[in-house]
């Protein structure tokens, strides 16, 4: 479907080249050529172009789409207009005559094929027209004979003058169109993309459910053992630290299902706006319950009060999904940085793994694609997604001095 609306934009603009062309070139004419014209009849001709020009700019800012049929009518407008100027001005003689080819050109790479062949025959009817029905630019008398050549020069130089303004006018246009078109394939396919991801989410969210269903009652009965080996094993400190170890794990997983089998307006309910460095400073904590045997060190780069975001569970849980990867490629010697500037805050996680493969790093944040060789393969992908929510994203590098740099982009709240 074409974008009428910046194909009207770009019209706008032609007919106010136009306008000032055509006044440039009555001048000309009247102290040029000294033509006999009707000021006032021309005069009242431009006029209405430059009305219909500026109704058309002010239209443009309404929000109601620019359809089909309305800018036919537009392109009409502008042949009908154009008619009138070259009937007072020598008709099919003067030179600027192919400036009706401007809205033909305009419609066959703009619109459907039943009002370009319009658009063909109402054109074909007011050249047609011009060539008998015309007010001539010169009255030829005895005395002015002797200007024939000179006037067949003038025209020639005119004919060119007008071409190479044709040229350049389509072009830009066509250019302009196209531009506008690769921008809408380009939207096209990333709403195909989002699209794609929606059912991906989908379906990731109905065997969540599910999982979440079937877990619960496991975890219930976990727990409930390992309260009764904490109460026989009361003698042994050792067992009993490992055995609360367990304990604290089977709660997280429990609560983790309990916050799945939230609504979305739940999830929205958790929403507040904190300090980034508090957001991480809470996540690292949440960190350090679910992984106790990785080492970490944390530090902002930036000084002064750090920036407000909007947090939700679902943006901490992105978080701890990523910190959770690299303690998986290495649980020792993890460095957290956070910094900011005017626009965004920057959270960058520097883990001395493996590193990223050329074959990995091209299908990084895609479902069940994993580099651990455990797990399945969904995390970065939630990550993603999530973080686009949020207008943020995450990319992942090879450190120079060895390992993974996950850097994190979140945009900063416009302050009215």
């Amino acid at each position: 479907m074409a974008n009428h609306r910046d194909n009207l934009l770009q019209l706008s603009y032609i007919r106010t080249v136009t306008f000032f062309g055509q006044c440039l070139a009555v001048i000309f004419a009247i102290y040029g050529l000294n033509a006999d014209l009707n000021v006032w009849l021309i005069g009242a001709t431009l006029t209405v172009l430059a009305f219909l020009n500026l109704i058309t700019y002010a239209r443009l800012f309404s929000p109601w789409p620019v359809t089909e049929p309305e800018f036919f009518t537009q392109l009409i407008a502008d042949m009908s207009l154009y008619g009138a100027l070259l009937f007072q001005m020598g008709g099919a003689t003067n030179p600027f005559i192919f400036l009706l080819l401007v809205p033909l050109i305009i419609a066959s790479t703009t619109m459907s094929r039943a009002y370009v062949w319009l658009i063909s025959v109402t054109v074909v009817v007011i050249y047609s027209s011009l060539l008998v029905y015309y007010e001539p630019l010169v009255q030829l008398s005895n005395n002015h004979q002797h200007r024939i050549m000179e006037l067949f020069d003038i025209h020639i130089i005119g004919m060119w003058i007008n071409f190479m303004l044709t040229v350049l006018v389509v072009t830009y246009f066509i250019v302009r169109m196209r531009q506008s078109m690769q921008l809408q394939q380009q939207r096209l396919e990333l709403e195909r993309e989002k699209r794609i991801q929606d059912q991906q989410l989908l379906s990731l969210a109905t065997m969540a459910a599910g999982t979440a269903h079937e877990l619960g009652t496991p975890l219930s009965t976990m727990q409930v053992l390992l309260k009764e080996l904490e109460h026989e094993y009361q003698q042994n400190p050792e067992l009993l630290e490992d055995l609360n170890l367990l304990r604290q794990q089977t709660e997280i997983c429990s609560d983790r299902l309990k916050q799945m089998a939230q609504s979305v307006q739940q999830e929205q309910a958790t929403s507040q706006s904190i300090p980034a460095s508090q957001l991480l400073e809470e996540v690292l904590e949440q960190f350090k319950v679910q992984r106790p045997d990785v080492t970490f060190s944390s530090s902002l780069l930036s000084p002064g009060e750090a920036p407000v975001l909007n947090c939700t569970t679902s943006l901490r849980q992105s978080l701890l999904n990523l910190l959770n990867n690299a303690a998986d490629a290495e649980p020792k010697g993890i460095e957290v940085e956070l910094e900011w500037d005017q626009n965004n805050v920057y959270l960058r996680i520097h883990d001395n793994g493996a590193g990223i493969s050329l074959e990995q790093s091209d299908n990084l944040g895609k479902p069940f694609v994993t580099t651990k060789g455990k797990g399945l393969g969904i995390g970065l992908f939630l990550t993603t997604t999530t973080l686009a929510r949020y207008d943020g994203d995450v990319r992942l590098y090879n450190h120079p001095t060895g390992g993974t740099l996950t850097e994190v982009t979140l945009p900063l709240r416009k302050t009215a």
